[in-house]
């Protein structure tokens, strides 16, 4: 933020903080360093992602843990969303037809309900090598 508000003796501080709509606590606030703790952990999520990328938040707590270290699950995601990672596992893609694949039209879509309880029934016939009349019929 300190780069859209200048020191100018015309206009203080406290005013471009009002223009912006800003409290003045944002304009002076600094971060504070990683630790040094913190940096080893950060290299060490990195090392273990590079070893094994299917492995989540969890599974990287389990193996931190048996290398000794104190950490619970909630640190290693915030860690992990501070460098980017993310485990590489099968995302969902079930909107997404397979190509090729005729899409059927939904045959229900104008369909007023005036009255509850409406029946609805499939009628379903099948080819069948048995002699004609012996298919059978479902409802």
């Amino acid at each position: 933020m300190q780069e859209l508000i200048s020191p100018d003796p015309q206009v203080s501080v406290r005013h471009q903080c009002e223009l912006l709509d800003l409290c003045r606590g944002t304009y002076y606030y600094q971060c504070a360093p990683e630790t040094d703790e913190n940096l080893a952990l950060l290299r060490r999520l990195d090392e273990l992602h590079l070893e094994h990328p299917v492995y989540g938040s969890r599974k990287l707590t389990v193996s931190l843990r048996r290398e000794g270290r104190v950490i619970n699950r909630k640190r290693v995601v915030r860690l992990l969303r501070l460098m980017g990672i993310e485990a590489i596992y099968a995302k969902p893609r079930t909107s997404l037809p397979a190509p090729g694949h005729q899409i059927y039209p939904y045959l229900l879509r104008d369909l007023v309900v005036r009255r509850g309880r409406i029946r609805s029934g499939v009628r379903i016939s099948c080819m069948c090598p048995w002699p004609e009349g012996s298919c059978i019929w479902w409802r």
